[in-house]
């Protein structure tokens, strides 16, 4: 069984408020690309990666006049998909969606938030309490983006838990002077890893009920990302595998966090228009519990240069660029 990850970038502007699929020769919200030559780089990836399930990040949105479900259902439809199921949470402001595309024939998915809205920790559109700064006064978190929580059911009657997530972005937009970048980038980072140990607290209670579990996602962060992270002493990422057992893995970030010198799995590839050049990070994540991993799985990142099949497949490397700015990472696991 394949399961992938996959944050396709302003998915949402080629669609109407109806749901119909815009491909035509006007601009995509990517730079440089029509939303025919977006749309279908999209299926071509989803074709050729032929996963039972697909945690899409930045979906379409969800509002008054937008549906996710909608717009996926035409897209899947538009291109004869196999993943026909579609599964969304709790709706967010952001124009960026977390979705589930599934075959119905392999699994069944439902939305199963864990929580209240005054439990400990409280369920994921809720807020959660936490003393960002050590002023012995309580901070209010909230999610931007609350993660997806799903109840799987394979069709061999297994069981297993999902989690899609999108943790907030710790860019410092709207800051204006070095000082007020600073200021603004650490309360971000802050923020961030406020959410990032909500959601290890759900971890930690799947992992105590010995369920077997994926985290997986675009973090927006990584070890060794930032000069802010020293600050803290850990990025989200470390955070959300766990300190102790029992914890989750992922070996993209296991590499990542013994050598941060050494050449590094990457996920994702932003142009920097000052320095003129493309920068490459690791975003994305598939972590899977103790139980999965002793399945022996095998990740995979799509990745149009690093990837042999996809660097030696012109038309798969040529929609992964056109695609998305982030590359889709994928676990096959014998379930």
């Amino acid at each position: 069984m394949r399961i992938a990850t996959y944050n396709i970038e302003w998915f949402d502007a080629l669609f109407d408020d109806d749901g119909a699929l815009l491909a035509d020769g006007a601009w995509s919200a990517r730079y440089n690309v029509t939303r025919q030559q977006q749309a279908e780089a999209i299926a071509i990836v989803l074709t050729a990666m032929d996963a039972d399930a697909v945690m899409v990040i930045e979906a379409p949105d969800t509002s008054r006049k937008r549906s996710t479900t909608r717009a996926l259902a035409r897209f899947v439809e538009a291109f004869d998909l196999r993943t026909t199921g579609i599964v969304t949470g709790f709706a967010n402001d952001t124009q960026q969606e977390i979705a589930l595309l599934y075959d119905p024939a392999v699994m069944t998915a439902r939305h199963d938030p864990q929580g209240s809205p005054d439990s400990d920790p409280p369920r994921f559109d809720g807020a959660f309490d936490i003393d960002l700064d050590v002023d012995a006064t309580l901070d209010h978190v909230n999610f931007s983006k609350p993660p997806l929580e799903l109840a799987v059911t394979l069709a061999s009657g297994r069981s297993l838990r999902m989690i899609g997530a999108h943790l907030k972005s710790k860019a410092p937009h709207g800051a204006q002077g070095r000082d007020a970048v600073m200021r603004l980038s650490i309360a971000n980072r802050r923020k961030q890893l406020a959410q990032a140990i909500w959601l290890r607290e759900r971890v930690e209670a799947h992992l105590a009920a010995e369920e077997d579990l994926i985290v997986m996602g675009d973090l927006n962060d990584g070890p060794g990302l930032d000069e802010y992270e020293h600050l803290f002493g850990r990025s989200s990422v470390e955070i959300v595998l766990g300190d102790a057992a029992p914890q989750l893995f992922d070996p993209h970030a296991e590499k990542a966090l013994v050598s941060r010198i050494s050449a590094q799995p990457t996920t994702a590839r932003f142009y920097m228009s000052r320095e003129k050049r493309y920068m490459q990070a690791l975003l994305d994540y598939v972590m899977i519990s103790p139980g999965l991993r002793a399945l022996r799985p095998s990740w995979r990142i799509w990745h149009p240069f690093d990837d042999p099949v996809c660097w030696r497949t012109p038309e798969l490397k040529e929609a992964l660029l056109a695609a998305s700015d982030h590359f889709p990472v994928s676990v096959d696991l014998d379930l």
